[in-house]
C-alpha cells in the first residue's frame, strides 16, 4: 500500500510540472527599437508586491526547425556563418515564422526545401520551446522529418549568408557525442538531437505528437 501511495503522489507531482500561461499587469508598453525582423519592447510590469519594474525584451515572430533523419539514422545539417556570435555553426534547416498565422509545418517544409533541397514523407512534432524566455518572446517548434528524398523543381536561389551554406549528414549518435563534448552550440540543434535520441531510447518516434498538433505559443489555422 505504501508503494501505491508513493506512485499516486508521483503521478500528482507530474501533473503539476507543466508550463501554464499567465500574464501580469502591464502599466505601459513601448517599442524601444524597431528592427527589420524583430523589435525591442519595454514594458512596465506590476510585480507581486505592487512595485512596477521595467522589462526590456525582444519581440520575435517565432521560428521552426527540422531534424531530418534518414534511413541510416543520419541527421541532415546545414553550416553557416552567424555574425552575432562570430562563428560558423552547424544547425538544423530552420527559418522564421514571418508570415502571420502561417502553419508551422508548411514553413518547416519550405525551409527544408530552400536550405537542403530535400522533401520528407513523414512529419511529426519533436519539441516546442522558448529560446531565451528571460529576454525574448521567440518560440520554436522543431519537427522530426523522415522518408527523405530530393525536392522537386528548381533549387532555391540563395542570398546573403546562405550563399556559403554547406549541407551534410551526420550519424545521430555521433551528434550526441559532439553535443556532450561541447563541439556543437546551436540551441535548436542541441535540444533536438538530445530529444530525438531520448525518443528513440524510450517510446519511439511513433510516440511523438502529430505534425499538426496545437502550438499555443504560435496559434495557426
Amino acid at each position: 500500500m505504501a508503494g501505491q501511495g508513493a506512485e499516486q503522489a508521483a503521478g500528482r507531482g507530474a501533473e503539476r510540472i507543466r508550463d501554464v500561461p499567465e500574464e501580469w499587469e502591464v502599466r505601459t508598453s513601448q517599442t524601444s527599437f524597431a528592427g527589420r525582423i524583430w523589435d525591442i519592447r519595454t514594458d512596465e510590469v506590476v510585480m507581486p508586491d505592487g512595485a512596477v519594474a521595467a522589462r526590456d525584451y525582444q519581440q520575435h515572430p517565432g521560428a521552426v526547425g527540422v531534424l531530418a533523419l534518414d534511413e541510416q539514422r543520419r541527421v541532415l545539417l546545414v553550416r553557416q556563418y552567424r555574425h552575432p556570435v562570430r562563428h560558423r555553426l552547424w544547425e538544423l534547416p530552420a527559418g522564421l515564422l514571418d508570415v502571420p498565422g502561417e502553419n508551422p509545418l508548411h514553413a518547416a517544409q519550405r525551409e527544408l526545401y530552400e536550405e537542403a533541397y530535400t522533401k520528407a514523407g513523414d512529419w511529426r512534432v519533436l519539441i516546442d520551446f522558448y529560446a531565451s524566455p528571460g529576454g525574448s518572446s521567440e518560440a520554436l517548434r522543431i519537427f522530426l522529418a523522415q522518408d527523405l528524398a530530393d525536392a522537386d523543381g528548381a533549387r532555391f536561389e540563395a542570398e546573403h549568408e546562405e550563399l556559403d551554406l554547406q549541407v551534410d549528414r551526420v550519424d545521430l549518435d555521433e551528434l550526441v557525442r559532439l553535443v556532450l563534448a561541447g563541439e556543437l552550440h546551436n540551441g535548436a540543434l542541441v535540444s533536438a538531437v538530445l530529444a530525438a535520441r531520448v525518443a528513440l531510447d524510450g517510446p519511439g518516434l511513433d510516440g511523438l505528437r502529430p505534425a499538426g498538433a496545437p502550438w499555443p505559443a504560435r496559434p495557426f489555422e
